[in-house]
């Protein structure tokens, strides 16, 4: 495997950083101070002006719609393996990944309507999620079972004639507190007496549909992350016309596995590039300050944490390349082995040097004067979503156990015998 960036990649990474360094991080406070003053004024779910303003200038930088693999309506689009280091970068910042139209649940979204929607679908809602004129959301898990196995959802999808209709609870809807959100995509059971993962159906709403109701925003250590939002939304008597239905009724865990796969990867590169910021700011702090008569970062604890972090940041960046690598090559489904250990592997190193690096920072660590503790928020928040590190390593063991299984017969059992 080869893993040097291409000509085409350096480019983009060259004029990517450059972007970062002349718009991003010169209006990362002025991002936070708008949603403060939205709140103070009594309402934080306003689309703030910096990320508008910057969308053209990225679009015209030729910084648009990466994540999509090539198509003739994404001709920018690139592969996972082309896209890793740019999605890295765009993670640095926590808003930087929607000016450049990169982020979640936006990203997957697009990439279920283009897989699996119909021309019409793609002509309704893909085009304008493609110019960013308009936002989405997943609703997926649900309050009153255990999501983790989404055989439990109890969403009902039900067909009347020419529609569908939709009743159900979902929770953690990221996206559906931001007023442009127009559309959701809603997975819930279209047959219960189906095959356990035949139940299943993934439906498109438009969130303006009678009976779509936005109760509230969860918030995540204390966080709400609006205008965005994590909401939890009560669908009752929802009727759309069943040409909304994704790819037919019970292929719902086949759209959810294409979908997710893409979703986790770019979750991860966007740790490792949060991971390496953090890293960064960690060694500023720890050269700048002094206690008890040296400098701090002569002091060997913090030497050591340095030299791990590094090297839990490249391994987790190499694992993440050749994840993408395979996913580009073989397909989603042979590399669910890479995907589970990545989804595993990139949150929980992000943690552990974003923790160091608030250590680093003392009580300044905690605050909102440093990015560090929205981001510990954040990454520690991905150990959850899209799947809990325990059901990715229930189906890593599962399938490492598979490739050692043995006839009866063929076991052979060591016999050890006293000299």
């Amino acid at each position: 495997m080869d893993f040097n960036y291409t000509p085409k990649v350096q480019d983009l990474q060259a004029r990517l950083l450059k972007f970062m360094d002349e718009h991003i991080y010169p209006n990362e406070a002025r991002f936070f101070r708008e949603i403060a003053e939205n709140r103070a004024k009594g309402n934080a779910w306003i689309p703030t002006t910096i990320i508008e303003e910057l969308k053209p200038k990225a679009r015209a930088a030729g910084l648009w719609n990466l994540f999509l693999p090539h198509s003739p309506r994404a001709p920018e689009g690139l592969s996972n393996l082309e896209y890793a280091p740019l999605c890295e970068i765009m993670g640095r910042v926590p808003f930087a990944a929607e000016v450049f139209n990169c982020s979640a649940p936006d990203t997957g979204n697009m990439e279920t309507i283009a897989r699996y929607g119909s021309e019409a679908n793609m002509d309704q809602w893909l085009d304008p999620l493609l110019r960013g004129e308009i936002r989405s959301a997943f609703l997926m898990t649900e309050p009153e079972v255990a999501s983790s196995d989404a055989t439990n959802i109890q969403c009902r999808i039900e067909r009347d004639g020419d529609d569908y209709v939709i009743n159900g609870l979902k929770w953690w809807s990221s996206g559906a507190g931001d007023p442009r959100c127009a559309v959701y995509i809603v997975m819930g059971k279209t047959n219960p007496d189906a095959g356990r993962h035949e139940q299943q159906s993934m439906i498109l709403v438009p969130s303006g549909t009678p009976g779509v109701n936005v109760i509230r925003p969860l918030t995540v250590f204390g966080y709400d992350d609006a205008p965005h939002g994590h909401m939890v939304v009560r669908l009752t008597n929802v009727r759309v016309p069943a040409g909304n239905l994704l790819l037919g009724e019970g292929r719902g865990f086949e759209i959810a596995q294409g979908r997710l796969g893409p979703g986790r990867i770019h979750h991860c590169m966007r740790s490792i590039g949060i991971a390496e910021r953090a890293l960064e700011l960690m060694c500023q702090r720890l050269n700048s300050r002094v206690a008890f008569g040296k400098p701090i970062a002569t002091q060997s604890v913090w030497r050591e944490h340095i030299a791990e972090a590094r090297c839990m940041i490249e391994q987790a960046r190499l694992l993440t390349l050749k994840a993408a690598y395979m996913m580009d090559t073989v397909g989603n489904k042979v590399a669910k082995a890479e995907i589970a250990m990545i989804k595993i592997v990139a949150p929980r190193m992000a943690c552990q040097v974003i923790d160091w690096a608030i250590q680093a920072h003392g009580g300044g660590g905690v605050s909102g004067d440093f990015p560090l503790a929205y981001a510990y928020a954040s990454q520690r928040t991905l150990r959850l979503a899209d799947g809990p590190d325990e059901v990715h390593r229930a189906s890593l063991a599962k399938l490492e156990l598979a490739k050692h299984l043995l006839k009866s017969s063929e076991i052979k059992i060591p016999v050890l015998r006293a000299s």
